[in-house]
């Protein structure tokens, strides 16, 4: 399960991309577009800030934008981002591997085959959808 401050953050990325290229946004606006808790709003997008996804302008136009496409902003990169690894089980995280505490045998571990799949599915999902793709309701899947 996601966190709700991922969640969040996925949020004002799709707001920030509904608003258009090189648009800047307010916190406020955010905010109750989304339904964000402001202070909440104002660490997650200084966070998004400080990994590149936008960046905030001063000023009577002031307030944030995205840096990066639409398009080149993937779901599964913001999850890791906030959230840290995308896997069901330690065992199978790609950044932070960690062997199962009660697990004698990975080879043989029917549980992990399970999930692993899901790992893959789940992955191949994350990181090839886009915020692009939220605003159309597409995905890369077949």
């Amino acid at each position: 399960m996601i966190s709700q401050k991922a969640k969040y953050a996925l949020r004002a990325l799709v707001s920030l991309a509904k608003a258009g290229h090189g648009q800047t946004m307010v916190i406020g606006e955010i905010s109750q577009q989304e339904a964000i808790p402001k202070k909440f709003l104002e660490q997650i997008l200084l966070e998004l800030k400080r990994a590149g996804f936008v960046t905030s302008l001063r000023g009577r136009s002031g307030g944030y934008c995205l840096l990066r496409a639409p398009e080149d902003i993937r779901f599964g990169e913001v999850l890791r981002l906030i959230d840290g690894p995308v896997a069901p089980l330690p065992c199978l995280s790609l950044i932070a591997y960690r062997k199962c505490d009660d697990c004698s045998n990975e080879t043989n571990c029917e549980v992990r085959h399970v999930f692993m799949r899901v790992a893959m599915a789940t992955r191949q999902v994350l990181d090839s959808t886009s915020v692009a793709d939220a605003l159309t309701g597409a995905s890369e899947i077949d």
